[in-house]
């Protein structure tokens, strides 16, 4: 998009990519289908972006989702709305979302270099010089680094844009993985693989409410995972974990009074049987232990023997099971990148460094980052835009 919008306003510009085909990553997204965009208006798009909002509301107005869209219909991509406003690519294939980039690179006369590494950047007095390659030296007066972070770094994500913006002179916000599982201390291996949908995770820190959203949650063999977490791990991978407690509440439809009437009513018809059993009218099989170990009640219990107070701990556990994180998944995993570039030190208007003129940087490199649906490959779009077209 940054090479289109520069080649666009009649400048020569060489796209140098180190992979043997472009958007290597594009083919990943949205599990090879590519959710491109968000079709919502900008307001509604900046409310998704969790770090660089205030930094992203020139580019959200400037080319917004309504203009990826439209440039990606323009260029021959038809799309598609599916639930949550995402977009897709009506073949379903990333791949198309790839080809009509190149295709509108092309037809603006982007020249493409494949297989090609820039090994660094050169200044003179503040200002680009040329780039130096693993081919070549291209002297230039400006240049755009549109590298990425460092998450799936099969895909050639190796963190190089960091390395370019720290030899300019540029702080880093320490690259951290978001959008990523979370690894529990306490192993539930009987829970591996339940999927529990319209639960409540809520994430806190000294008694404060960090995060409560409602979702998908799925148990793994290292902890949890889901939408649902996907999007709280972007709230609480800036934060030491040890301090961070998350609770779930596997009835949020149900208040504690609504769900004490409910056990009395399936403790009353199924008097005689071990509570283990009676429980499976609330969980899946896999989750009763671990809720009767907390309580403290032994799974062969018949419920005509549960006590009150073992009745109001087992409602308490219902509501707020505590769950301890150890850490969040590495960047192999991690569907974005939080942290980079800092954005002080960038012009929001023009993405160009404040340090040396004729540097640009655009998408994941930035300390920006959203949450699932579309929102990062909308930051890459509009940033890259503007990067480009203020050139």
């Amino acid at each position: 998009m940054a090479a289109y919008a520069a080649a666009k306003n009649g400048n020569s510009v060489i796209l140098i990519e180190k992979n043997e085909k472009l958007g290597k990553k594009i083919y990943i997204t949205g599990k090879g289908r590519c959710n491109l965009t968000n079709d919502c208006s900008p307001d509604d798009f900046l409310s998704n972006v969790v770090h660089g909002g205030k930094f992203l509301t020139g580019a959200a107005y400037g080319f917004p989702s309504e203009k990826t869209m439209a440039f990606m219909e323009e260029h021959g991509l038809s799309l598609k709305v599916e639930r949550g406003n995402r977009v897709f690519p009506v073949s379903d294939h990333a791949s198309d979302v790839t080809k009509t980039l190149e295709r509108a690179c092309k037809s603006v006369g982007v020249q493409i270099r494949l297989n090609e590494t820039v090994k660094e950047i050169n200044f003179s007095n503040d200002a680009i010089a040329g780039i130096i390659t693993d081919i070549e030296f291209y002297p230039c007066d400006a240049a755009i680094v549109a590298t990425g972070g460092i998450s799936y770094p099969a895909t050639g994500s190796t963190g190089d844009g960091y390395r370019f913006a720290e030899d300019a002179g540029h702080t880093l916000v320490t690259p951290v993985p978001s959008l990523v599982g979370i690894e529990l201390k306490e192993n539930f291996s009987s829970a591996q693989g339940i999927a529990l949908k319209n639960v409540v995770l809520t994430a806190q820190r000294n008694d404060k409410t960090i995060s409560s959203r409602m979702g998908e949650l799925l148990f793994t063999h290292f902890g949890i995972s889901g939408p649902l977490v996907l999007s709280l791990s972007a709230e609480i991978n800036r934060l030491p974990l040890q301090e961070v407690i998350l609770m779930l509440d596997f009835k949020p439809a149900l208040d504690e009074k609504q769900l004490d009437a409910r056990l009395l009513r399936d403790f009353a018809e199924r008097k005689n049987e071990q509570i283990k059993n009676v429980m499976r009218g609330l969980l899946p099989a896999g989750i009763i232990p671990y809720v009767l170990r907390l309580c403290r009640i032994k799974p062969e219990t018949r419920v005509n023997e549960v006590r009150k107070e073992e009745r109001a701990q087992l409602i308490n556990a219902l509501k707020r099971f505590p769950l301890a994180p150890l850490k969040l998944r590495g960047f192999e995993e991690a569907v974005v990148t939080s942290g980079g570039v800092e954005l002080k030190e960038i012009n929001p208007k023009t993405m160009e460094s404040k340090r040396i003129s004729g540097l640009y940087f655009c998408g994941e490199v930035l300390d920006v980052d959203a949450y699932t649906g579309g929102f990062n490959l909308q930051i890459a779009f509009s940033t890259g835009y503007m990067a480009g077209n203020a050139i």
